[in-house]
């Protein structure tokens, strides 16, 4: 296994220990790395959903084994969310990478701002509201596609606002994540190939060991610390990547 492989398992483990606590960033943290590797946005993005599929299951299974799942929540974002995420796949396969490598890095560093913003402005312990779940998991499911992350970070923080516990809304999304991310890897497979794959059990290595810890770590964590530091995280790699682009 060469460094760029231990860099990425650990990166594996980061992202999944923060993705289990909030609710978001695995793909956000993972594809940012990646970028700032030289790996083109369509492979990256590919890499980490195929990666996801195997972490998802597991941090899936551990919320629902600690009771943090809504139920009908789930069914609308996983519906929904498949087919914005095969969308978003579709496209960014048939768009050349390095064209569309500054739009990514744009992308993920709005995203960083945000997650900033949320966790200045907020303590990360609202509750949520679901009125808005199916469209907001169509456009969700797109732009994780074509970002490489961002689903949990759209997802979740629009859906913390009001009306259910934020366990719920962080466990629900976290499972909903499995279905998305099979329906976006599938897309980049048909795709892509395989070519993408030699970057995926380095990812799967250090996500699956954080994986089981998702429901322990929701209810132990403290949110606004984490938003901070994945804030800044996204936020310098992504700007560091615009400033590479141009």
């Amino acid at each position: 296994m060469t460094s760029d492989h231990l860099l990425l398992a650990a990166v594996g483990f980061l992202a999944q220990i923060v993705d289990g606590a909030l609710g978001m960033a695995f793909g956000l943290i993972s594809t940012t790395f990646m970028l700032s590797l030289g790996i083109a946005p369509a492979s990256a993005s590919a890499a980490v959903h195929t990666a996801e599929i195997v972490t998802a299951a597991v941090a899936g299974t551990s919320h629902a084994l600690n009771r943090n799942i809504d139920w009908g929540l789930f069914l609308r974002l996983a519906l929904a969310g498949a087919l914005g995420g095969a969308l978003g796949a579709y496209v960014l396969s048939n768009v050349d990478g390095s064209a569309i490598r500054p739009f990514v890095a744009a992308y993920l560093l709005i995203m960083g701002l945000l997650i900033l913003m949320r966790g200045l402005r907020s303590d990360g312990t609202e509750d949520a509201r679901t009125v808005f779940a199916p469209p907001l998991g169509l456009v969700g499911g797109f732009l994780d596609a074509v970002g490489g992350g961002g689903w949990g970070p759209l997802v979740t923080s629009t859906l913390i606002g009001s009306g259910r516990a934020p366990r719920l809304v962080i466990g629900s999304v976290s499972l909903a994540e499995f279905f998305v991310t099979m329906a976006i890897a599938g897309t980049f497979f048909a795709e892509l190939g395989a070519s993408h794959l030699e970057h995926v059990a380095a990812l799967i290595a250090g996500g699956v060991l954080a994986a089981p810890l998702a429901g322990f770590v929701v209810k132990k964590a403290q949110p606004r610390l984490l938003l901070l530091a994945v804030g800044l995280l996204v936020t310098g790699l992504a700007l560091r990547e615009l400033v590479r682009a141009f």
